[in-house]
């Protein structure tokens, strides 16, 4: 480890961050780890379920007072808190690089994206909207007003340790709530680093309270719980999401989901082959293939199935692994040995239903959680990696013959998050849109999200939108007021 990351370790907070202070956790101590290493990093607090419940206290008693805070100064702090990232943009992404280990080029990336969310909910805090008119009977003025729905619980996962807490605190605080953040275990050092930036742009004590834990389900489960708690916002996985939602019934709770993925990406016979390949390359190997939003599926006219297989396996040999730390790292570790194992056991699954092996396959020998970027063509069907999200650098490839089978085995999915595809025709590309059964979709492009675009998916890929003009909304409710004519 460095000077400079030991030196920046230093200065990350270890407690939990309640009612404005950092305290001690119920539980034992939580080691964060290198995953390319396997070198603890840091011990951090560990949250019992009173920690929780002292976390809503917090956000509670903070919330009538911060709803009441005008928009132009929420808004002057969450700019505020923009401009502090950008400052210390160097710092957030070398740390997390260090816990999460994607390339250092793709952290300084999150920075920038995580970062958007600040500027635009800042921008959208003043803008909240109502609207008056006279009722179609004429007895009386109708009143229609947006109100913050209350504290709210944000669970974020380990993938994109910054953007996913920006992407919800930051229209929460924009909306008027008060918020209590369980960050994942894995990867909590960027939220501890990011709140403590939080109170030096000015949030108030209570407004952002920051519960780590090793035990997620034991700490959340009394704050979903409790009446007082009036969102839940979570990303991870669709079987975790489930469950949630079900707890979340009980006391009829807004929810927020975003949830698992397996998207297709899908090369039509007319595609410029070069844009396919770049966009394969950003679709799946971005953090490591470990997106929500990862092409899962590529889906490949026969015609030009073999010249993409062998484009896109030349560019994946030439990736670098290591950690992302180092000089010309493209491709850093998965964030654990659990990852890895599962990724080798869906290319093993994929290998024994009959596909072939361009390249990759290969679980390193240690330190650290590596898996060699691969390319599997001819995968058939029944092999789980057609089924599952592979949250690897994987790329399996099947052929489709024409534009109906296109669309039947892209929508042959559960999920239904994010669709790629790739075709010169613009009434084909009008048609995917229509018909494909996902909540975004690129044309022509493998990377879609944008702090100004509402993210989110169909069917069992979750509930809601964060980001763009509609963000803001999943932290507001409505309220309409009849006013009689004297």
């Amino acid at each position: 480890m460095s000077t400079r990351e030991t030196e920046l370790l230093a200065r990350v907070p270890a407690g939990l961050y309640i009612d404005g202070a950092w305290q001690q956790g119920g539980g034992e101590p939580i080691d964060v780890t290198d995953p390319a290493t396997g070198v603890v990093l840091k011990q951090i607090a560990n949250a019992d379920a009173a920690d929780g419940i002292r976390a809503l206290d917090a956000a509670v008693a903070a919330a009538d007072s911060w709803a009441a805070t005008a928009p132009r100064v929420r808004a002057e702090i969450l700019r505020r808190a923009f401009d502090l990232l950008q400052e210390r943009r160097d710092d957030f992404a070398l740390l997390m690089t260090m816990e999460m280990g994607k390339p250092l080029a793709e952290a300084n990336g999150e920075v920038t994206y995580g970062g958007e969310f600040l500027r635009w909910f800042s921008e959208e805090a003043v803008r909240i909207s109502g609207r008056y008119g006279l009722n179609p009977e004429g007895t009386g003025s109708m009143v229609v007003s947006q109100r913050p729905v209350g504290p709210c619980l944000l669970i974020t996962p380990w993938n994109f340790p910054l953007a996913m807490a920006t992407r919800k605190i930051a229209p929460a605080l924009a909306a008027g709530c008060t918020v209590v953040v369980k960050p994942a275990e894995l990867t909590p050092l960027t939220t501890l680093f990011f709140v403590q930036l939080l109170e030096d742009a000015g949030v108030p004590a209570g407004v952002v309270n920051v519960i780590t834990t090793s035990d997620s389900s034991t700490v959340a489960a009394p704050i979903i719980a409790d009446p007082r708690l009036r969102k839940l916002s979570f990303t991870g996985s669709t079987a975790v999401g489930r469950k949630l939602i079900v707890q979340a019934a009980q006391g009829v709770l807004r929810t927020s989901m975003e949830l698992g993925g397996n998207a297709p990406f899908v090369v039509f016979e007319d595609a410029d082959l070069d844009k396919a390949v770049e966009g394969a390359m950003l679709a799946k190997f971005r953090n490591i293939g470990q997106a929500c939003t990862a092409a899962n599926r590529f889906i490949v006219h026969e015609s030009v199935a073999g010249e993409f297989a062998r484009r896109v396996a030349d560019r994946v040999t030439a990736l670098k692994m290591g950690r992302g730390t180092e000089s010309g790292v493209t491709i850093g570790p998965l964030v654990n040995e659990a990852a890895v194992a599962g990724t080798d056991a869906l290319v093993k699954d994929a290998l024994a239903h009959g596909a072939t092996l361009l390249t990759g396959g290969v679980r390193p020998a240690g330190p650290g959680s590596f898996y060699e970027p691969t390319v599997l063509t001819g995968v058939t069907p029944g092999s789980a990696i057609l089924s599952e999200e592979i949250f690897g650098p994987v790329v399996g490839i099947v052929t489709f013959t024409d534009e109906a089978e296109a669309v039947r085995l892209a929508n042959s999915t559960e999920y239904g998050l994010v669709s790629y595809v790739f075709t010169q025709d613009l009434a084909r590309g009008q048609r995917m849109i229509a018909q494909l059964d996902t909540g975004m979709m690129g044309l022509n492009t493998g990377l879609v999200s944008n702090a100004a675009a509402p993210f989110g998916g169909v069917k069992q890929s979750g509930l809601g939108r964060e980001g763009g003009l509609e963000g803001i909304h999943e932290y507001l409710s409505t309220k309409y007021t009849l006013i009689p004519v004297s």
